[in-house]
């Protein structure tokens, strides 16, 4: 019997990079003027979401481990998009001048800390278990961190297991199957390491048109309210009216 199998990263991709757009939007943070970081930049997840970037931003910097992995993929994207992305082992040193960061390391401790982050500074961590220490969540009111990859399943929906999510959720890579099916695309459709723009912008269509979509904001388990987000806002702005008063 043939079954069809996908790993779900093309929606995860895409679901993060909507939820980034979204937060830069309402944090007034214009993503083409931003200093970008994309932190596990060389594995499959960060490679994707460098390539559909580097479409979008013009200051793009890819972090990760392996220097001679980010130089090939920085070649790569210079071919295909024109852009000359930043490439740097040196991940503390990345995230200090950072607008807006997408965490997608495989690392098992979380490796984002209070301090290495600029006020104002969004944070999307795809990653499980999560990049972002809750130290940031804890010292940092003006810091907005949101979760990658989760997504509002459409319908009255019971998946007879527990994800710690509220009822009718799940993550992108599940969803992945569900729209798949709901298409009656039974193939294989992400698979191994290599995922191209075409399958992101493809799901993510396949995902509006059977009613899938962000669940909100969500940060370290729970909903974040408009007003949480207004005040990280308030607070950032007060924070660098501070260091800016010090500099003067």
């Amino acid at each position: 019997m043939n079954i069809a199998v996908t790993t779900g990263n093309s929606y995860t991709v895409a679901t993060a990079l909507q939820g980034t757009r979204e937060a830069a939007k309402i944090m007034g943070i214009d993503m083409k003027k931003a200093n970008v970081v994309i932190l596990g930049a060389t594995g499959s997840i960060g490679a994707a979401c460098a390539q559909v970037l580097a479409r979008e931003v013009r200051y793009l910097t890819l972090a990760a481990r392996n220097e001679t992995k980010l130089e090939k993929l920085a070649e790569q994207i210079l071919r295909t998009t024109g852009l000359a992305v930043r490439v740097t082992a040196n991940t503390k040193s990345a995230l200090k001048s950072a607008d807006i960061i997408i965490a997608v390391t495989s690392a098992v401790d979380s490796i984002i800390e209070p301090d290495d982050l600029k006020p104002g500074a969004i944070v999307c961590d795809v990653a499980r278990p999560r990049n972002v220490s809750r130290r940031v969540a804890e010292m940092r009111n003006d810091i907005l961190v949101i979760e990658g990859g989760v997504v509002e399943v459409p319908g009255n929906v019971e998946f007879g297991l527990n994800f710690g999510f509220p009822p009718g959720m799940a993550y992108a890579c599940m969803a992945e199957t569900m729209i798949l099916a709901l298409e009656k695309r039974y193939e294989n459709f992400t698979l191994g390491r290599a995922l191209t723009v075409k399958q992101i912008e493809t799901i993510a269509q396949l995902a509006d048109k059977h009613g899938f979509k962000l669940a909100g904001f969500r940060s370290f388990e729970r909903a974040i309210a408009p007003e949480e987000i207004a005040q990280i806002k308030a607070n950032a702005a007060a924070k660098i009216d501070d260091q800016r008063r010090v500099i003067s």
